[in-house]
């Protein structure tokens, strides 16, 4: 799936969620923000879906990020990093950014499914990222 149709679908997702869900999304992408600055592997864990999947466009593939398949292969890409991300919307969704001088170069966008995050988009193209609503949050 592109890293499009994924975060189309993502957006679908979201904008079928109540406001109980969206608060709850919102835990869970700033608890994964904490678990992944902390480097808390198993806190990760918990938070991921066994399946869970990490895609990256192919702007953000050619920076270095790699795919990821399952819950053990998608935390081990997260822990101890994220150091520089910021909470963000991303089109009203909980998701993350990095902003280095407040303008923002990637985004990670969640997916998230029956309580736990299944899939995180990194999306670097900078056409793509023009194209989203984003507001960028305290934290």
């Amino acid at each position: 799936m592109s890293g499009s149709a994924s975060w189309e679908s993502h957006q679908v997702d979201q904008a079928t969620a109540g406001e109980p869900d969206a608060a709850r999304h919102r835990q869970l992408v700033a608890a994964f923000l904490a678990a992944s600055r902390g480097g808390d592997f198993d806190a990760l864990l918990t938070l991921l879906a066994s399946d869970a999947v990490l895609r990256s466009d192919p702007t953000a593939a050619q920076s270095g990020a790699s795919a990821a398949r399952g819950a053990h292969a998608v935390a081990r890409s997260f822990a101890g990093r994220a150091k520089a991300a910021r909470p963000a919307l991303i089109d009203g969704a909980p998701g993350l950014v990095w902003a280095p001088a407040g303008r923002v170069r990637v985004v990670f966008a969640f997916t998230i499914a029956d309580g736990k995050i299944a899939a995180i988009d990194i999306l670097a193209d900078p056409e793509h990222l023009e194209r989203l609503d984003l507001q960028l949050l305290a934290g």
